[in-house]
């Protein structure tokens, strides 16, 4: 095994989709999966599940994916110790992102990045995801995460870090069910039913997309700041919700929760670090930017 076999299975661990992956390592489907086939032969063990909708990584390959992760942190450190110490970037940087991203995403790449530049300081904001894109153009940051909408403005660049699902969440249990008047999870009347969606930002646009594709006025029983009330809302039973799956991954009331399987499914999230295309003139954000391209 080799770092283009971790970055291989790290992207893949993240994107969970055969395709894009091969994409981004110029490589055909059945290659890659060649490739996975022969890592898990030389591990001894199976990493991913897949069948024909989805893939999903078992517990050993969450612990592989905390492994690559490590390694390439510990490599790139590495590399970097043996270039020239003497030009040590000095400064601070501004990062924003919503309270799941932030432990979602950051801790690899801050740490790895403290580890490279000691002397730069870091400001981490977090908060509703809605406003990432218009504090990094008003320039109250110098990055921040959030999902891509379908038109980028020209001036900002855009680097992907995961694929997240939209999803449509429920309480767990029967009788919470029943409550909001979802018992047959087959047959909803959407009119009915009370929705918790967000305020405003790509996952409120989606939601309104597709009731209105739909022919449906929805209940909106409240609108909400944050994907994690959303979740707490639902989990406590007043409605139904839409979130990106990787805040549900990440919460601790997943447990109560339930996914529902709706169709058409909305557009998933294309998540990443979004920066003004200026600021990479900045050698502080450059060198940031450049650190997260091992994800």
């Amino acid at each position: 095994m080799d770092i283009k076999t971790y970055k291989i299975f790290l992207h893949l661990s993240e994107s969970l989709h055969f395709s894009r992956t091969s994409d981004a390592f110029h490589m055909s489907p059945s290659t890659l999966s060649r490739h996975i086939k022969q890592l898990e032969d030389d591990l001894g063990y199976c990493l991913l599940t897949r069948d024909n909708r989805s893939v999903s990584l078992t517990r050993e390959g969450q612990l592989f994916q905390n492994y690559c992760r490590e390694s390439l942190a510990h490599w790139q450190v590495f590399k970097r110790s043996i270039e020239d110490q003497n030009t040590q970037l000095t400064g601070e940087i501004s990062l924003y992102c919503s309270v799941t991203a932030s432990y979602s995403f950051l801790y690899d790449i801050l740490s790895q990045f403290r580890g490279l530049h000691p002397k730069i300081e870091m400001k981490l904001h977090t908060g509703d995801p809605a406003p990432a894109l218009t504090r990094v153009l008003e320039k109250h940051e110098d990055i921040a995460i959030a999902a891509r909408p379908a038109n980028v403005p020209a001036n900002l660049v855009f680097k992907r870090i995961a694929i997240s699902p939209l999803v449509f969440i429920a309480p767990n249990g029967a009788l919470a069910n029943n409550a909001i008047g979802i018992s047959n999870k087959h047959d909803i009347q959407w009119e009915k039913i009370p929705m918790i969606l967000s305020e405003e930002g790509l996952a409120r646009s989606r939601s309104d997309q597709w009731f209105k594709q739909k022919g449906v006025k929805p209940n909106i029983y409240a609108q909400v700041s944050g994907n994690e009330a959303i979740v707490s809302m639902v989990s406590l039973g007043f409605g139904i919700g839409v979130v990106p799956k990787i805040v549900l991954d990440n919460s601790p009331l997943a447990s109560k929760i339930t996914i529902l399987d709706i169709q058409p499914e909305l557009e998933a999230f294309d998540v990443g670090f979004f920066t003004l295309r200026k600021n990479l003139n900045n050698p502080i954000v450059k060198a940031f930017w450049e650190q997260i391209g091992v994800h």
